[in-house]
């Protein structure tokens, strides 16, 4: 496992042998956290004066696993963007917790400083729309757990239940979504006792097909939204949703 000192070392290094002609690099993720385990890899962000287009690349870099972000600051500040309309702000994480390298550095620490106070400043509230939107379909598959099914049709709206319960928790709460282990951990960081209701009611659901805690938890949830929603619910297509001609059956 690096030490933070010796993964600042290989960026710097990463940053030479495949990167030189790019303006800085970020160290970020685990690393730059000082959270990273034996099988952590080395996250880095480059960033160009001007590319073509963003790109994503994984490689082994002295036996080291490396994930990199090549941007410029117009790809870069196109991607935060995505990050505040999904509500999940992974790439600003990465901007604002990383450790700036590189012999131009000056548009890498603007972007940082902007990530850092759209990041702060939370995510969008949610719409009337959006609202009901999770209200319908998490009602819709509360129904469908109530009868008799296969162990893996359980597990299938388990899984589903499980992202859009977590979105709805945080961003109802006006935190930041997340994704993957995030998860538990922003539920852990607003309130420790719901987060542990929260993986408890899966776990119950998971290990024993037992839908009770889970849908008691689901309700709680949506009650200061108008709770369960099915009888009305309605949602309008985009006007644009329709094809100039019908296809021709094949």
């Amino acid at each position: 496992m690096l030490t933070l000192e010796a993964a600042e070392a290989m960026a710097g290094r990463v940053l030479a042998a495949r990167y030189p002609d790019a303006d800085a690099i970020w160290l970020t993720g685990s690393h730059a956290r000082g959270e990273a385990t034996a099988g952590s890899d080395v996250d880095l962000i480059v960033l160009y004066a001007q590319l073509p287009q963003a790109r994503r690349e994984s490689f082994m870099f002295e036996a080291t696993p490396v994930e990199v972000f090549v941007h410029d600051p117009q790809t870069l500040a196109w991607s935060l963007n995505a990050d505040i309309e999904a509500g999940k702000p992974g790439m600003h994480h990465m901007v604002s917790e990383g450790r700036i390298l590189g012999p131009r550095p000056a548009a890498a620490e603007r972007l940082q400083a902007q990530a850092r106070v759209r990041l702060a400043a939370g995510p969008p509230p949610f719409s009337a729309e959006q609202i009901d939107s999770y209200r319908y379909h998490i009602t819709d598959r509360l129904i469908d757990l109530r009868d008799e099914r296969d162990p893996a049709e359980v597990v299938a709206i388990g899984v589903w239940l499980y992202l859009s319960l977590a979105d709805l928790m945080l961003r109802g709460r006006g935190r930041w979504a997340g994704t993957g282990k995030w998860i538990p951990r922003h539920l852990a960081a607003i309130d420790p006792a719901l987060a542990q209701r929260f993986t408890a009611a899966f776990e119950t659901l998971f290990a024993r097909q037992d839908p009770a805690p889970l849908a008691a938890l689901a309700e709680a949830e949506l009650a200061p939204h108008g709770g369960l929603l099915f009888e009305g619910y309605q949602s309008q297509a985009p006007i644009a949703a329709r094809l100039a001609e019908t296809p021709e059956a094949g």
